[in-house]
């Protein structure tokens, strides 16, 4: 019995059929129209009007099927970059463990491994902001009740002393000042709550959503991978593999040159902070690379840690951390960063900063992954068509 594949293609307009291949019965049996034709134009106009018909609604129901679940394409979609990402190192873990290749074991630990990347740093930033709001919520009581003096590193700032210590008087130094000025903050820290409560639970679904995504995208990768292969050939040819793969080339470039030289930039500034006596040296590091992951965003975090150890009387130490973390980060985004992303592309860096800064700004943190995946495969696109122009003109 002929494959999928190519009873579709046999049955095409205009292709001829394969010798020694017959087409089931009930496929061959001619709908009334078709045997209403007296003559096989006829016969091909109307089979022609019905591969468009099948066209159409195929076009249909695809876009009502992305239409119903467009709340979780963005789910969907990380969840696709996360397993091209790391679908090399799992492809090496099933060749070197066969035994845990064929059941859920293999997915499942990868799956857990991954979700344990993202859950530690953020379990780190959250017992770090509980233990911050503990010490504020006894910080108010006690402004309540006796109101907090104005600070010694408040006369000491280099501009706006004067201005600094006024305002502290008038609103914190008095408790009942200070009493007034808590009380107004109470109902928009309700409403922020609300706010960053409900967010909270929206990226907690869709990131769950996302590592069941991935956890089937491991357990049945190789055969999605087929598929999508097998469509490209009879969408696109040839040529829509090629660009399939330098998309794929790009995501691993721009994990590698955003999230693994993010990562590296806050171990490193995570040192710098602990040798300067910087306040939570580790919190600040984990906020340093995640920052670290969008272009010239790494020096926000560096510069507040820089102002927090100088109002600590800290000057050379400050000065010490934002010089050594504005090298960093012009090493890592002149140097590291487009020889990791455009090289696995042959993407220039222009392109690859549009297609950060651009994916970003468009998309959000998926826009990171996004963006130089769509201006390498525009790049790709671009240098065969001036190529074949080319061609064209000098022929």
């Amino acid at each position: 019995m002929p494959k999928t594949g190519q009873t579709l293609v046999e049955l095409s307009p205009g292709a001829p059929a394969a010798a020694g291949r017959t087409p089931p019965a009930d496929l061959l049996t001619p709908s009334p129209a078709e045997a209403e034709a007296s003559t096989p134009a006829q016969r091909s106009v109307i089979m022609r009007s019905q591969w468009r018909a099948r066209e159409f609604l195929g076009i249909a129901i695809a876009a009502v099927a992305l239409y119903t679940i467009s709340g979780f394409l963005t789910a969907l979609v990380w969840g696709g970059v996360f397993a091209i990402a790391t679908w090399p190192l799992y492809q090496r873990t099933r060749e070197r463990w066969p035994r845990l290749a064929n059941g859920v074991t293999l997915p499942l630990l990868f799956t857990a491994a991954l979700a344990l990347i993202f859950l530690i740093p953020l379990i780190m930033v959250g017992l770090e902001a509980a233990k911050e709001a503990q010490g504020m919520l006894e910080l108010m009581q006690s402004a309540r009740s006796s109101g907090i003096p104005v600070p010694r590193w408040a006369h000491h700032l280099p501009l706006g002393a004067e201005s600094v210590v006024a305002w502290w008087e008038n609103n914190l130094s008095n408790p009942e000042d200070a009493h007034e000025f808590f009380s107004s903050l109470d109902s928009r820290s309700m409403a922020v709550t609300k706010a960053v409560g409900s967010q909270v639970a929206h990226r907690t679904t869709l990131f769950c959503f996302s590592l069941l995504t991935l956890f089937f995208l491991y357990k049945d990768g190789a055969a999605a991978a087929r598929q999508c292969t097998f469509a490209s050939r009879r969408l696109f040819g040839r040529r829509g593999e090629v660009i399939a793969r330098q998309i794929v080339a790009s995501i691993h470039g721009t994990v590698a040159g955003l999230v693994l030289v993010g990562v590296g930039e806050g171990l490193l500034m995570g040192v710098v902070y602990l040798l300067a006596g910087a306040p939570h040296p580790a919190l600040f590091g984990v906020v340093t690379a995640i920052a670290a992951m969008i272009p010239f965003c790494a020096m926000i975090a560096i510069g507040l840690v820089s102002v927090l150890i100088f109002v600590k009387g800290a000057t050379v130490a400050a000065i010490s951390v934002f010089v050594i973390g504005a090298v960093v980060i012009f090493v890592a985004d002149h140097f590291v960063r487009p020889t990791l992303i455009g090289g696995s592309t042959q993407l220039p860096f222009l392109w690859v900063l549009l297609g950060i800064l651009g994916g970003a700004e468009t998309w959000g943190m998926l826009g990171l992954f996004v963006g130089p995946a769509a201006m390498a495969a525009l790049h790709l696109v671009w240098r065969s068509w001036t190529r074949e122009r080319g061609g064209d003109k000098l022929a």
